[in-house]
């Protein structure tokens, strides 16, 4: 499969995940891929999964240690991605981010500060490492990994939805300033998604099993969504199926996010 050949990818947070199968699902539409990430092991591991899984002679991976937080980390991500593929980057994925779920009043000076310098300056940090060569170019797409807790919010999860927030008015904000340059920048929202977080929350519960359950129950389609379903929507958004999609957030939770009540 090309949907993405000849084109230079870099996605954050890519050693697990969403974000690994971000990357795998890239690899395997013929692009050359960037693997920005804080745990450069798992992304060591995830780019040698990539390889083995992508045919003769594997696909094009790179594996940069990075801090989303700090901007010269992110750029020099996408020096050295350019330098290794000898192209510049066609596509950026914002996938890097935590979790932070804290009561308002006992949130911590700390903990505020490290949800928004991940969850939002983060994503900023990695626009404005790849927005000058996509406006220069002419061409580009930047694919944010917003959440539903974007526009919705779950009690107990402050500050996430905050930062989350701000994801999707960045988006769109960046997505109309750069749109006369044909720079493309969306989102997409995730609902319940099988990683390795989602089991390691299950896990923490008093019951476990009772846990999953109740989160299953509460999709319509009786499941929660797996990561490479929000892959193949970051590969469409990525390709040049989507010329006209820009500034907007696609969901991808199931129809959870439609329902008025449970």
């Amino acid at each position: 499969m090309t949907r993405l050949a000849g084109k230079a990818a870099l996605i954050t947070g890519a050693g697990r995940g969403i974000g690994a199968a971000i990357a795998l699902a890239f690899a395997r539409e013929g692009a050359a891929v960037v693997l920005a990430e804080l745990d450069l092991d798992s992304a060591q591991q995830t780019a040698e999964r990539i390889r083995s899984q992508t045919g003769k002679g594997g696909a094009r991976v790179l594996a940069v240690q990075t801090d989303v937080t700090q901007s010269a980390s992110v750029q020099h991500a996408a020096s050295e991605a350019e330098r290794t593929f000898g192209q510049p980057l066609d596509v950026l994925v914002n996938n890097a981010g935590i979790n932070m779920f804290r009561d308002p009043l006992t949130l911590t000076d700390d903990d505020w500060r490290r949800c928004f310098a991940v969850d939002l300056d983060g994503v900023w940090n990695g626009c404005r490492a790849v927005l000058p060569g996509m406006v220069e170019r002419g061409a580009g797409s930047i694919v944010n990994i917003a959440s539903t807790h974007s526009f919705k919010i779950i009690p107990g999860c402050f500050p996430y939805p905050v930062a989350k927030h701000g994801v999707i008015g960045l988006t769109r904000a960046l997505g109309i300033e750069y749109a006369p340059r044909n720079v493309r920048v969306n989102a997409i929202a995730p609902g319940y998604i099988e990683t390795q977080l989602t089991h390691d929350w299950w896990n923490e519960q008093a019951d476990p099993a009772a846990a999953q359950q109740a989160t299953l129950d509460l999709q319509p389609m009786k499941r929660i969504g797996r990561p490479e379903e929000v892959a193949m929507t970051a590969v469409f958004l990525a390709s040049d199926e989507a010329p006209f999609i820009n500034a907007t957030c696609i969901t991808v939770d199931g129809g959870r996010s439609a329902l008025y009540h449970d």
